[in-house]
């Protein structure tokens, strides 16, 4: 959803900079593009979820502390 809205940011970043060499049929072409490179970025560049080792680790050494020494 929020690589979606970017690329529709984008467009509409593009279309009010009024660039002369942004054509109706180039701005249709971009917009597509954008919307393609999104839709890409967002289920190959990030995959949303945490390795299992990773929360395993996290687990077995901040969250818990060791008893107090005590001398024999």
């Amino acid at each position: 959803m929020a690589a979606a809205s970017a690329a529709t940011g984008f467009r509409t970043w593009m279309q009010s900079h009024h660039f002369p060499w942004l054509t109706p049929r180039r701005m249709r072409r971009l917009t597509i593009a954008a919307m393609c490179a999104a839709g890409i970025v967002s289920t190959v560049g990030f995959s949303g979820s945490t390795p299992a080792g990773a929360v395993a680790h996290a687990a077995h050494t901040g969250s818990v502390t060791a008893p107090p020494h005590q001398p024999r």
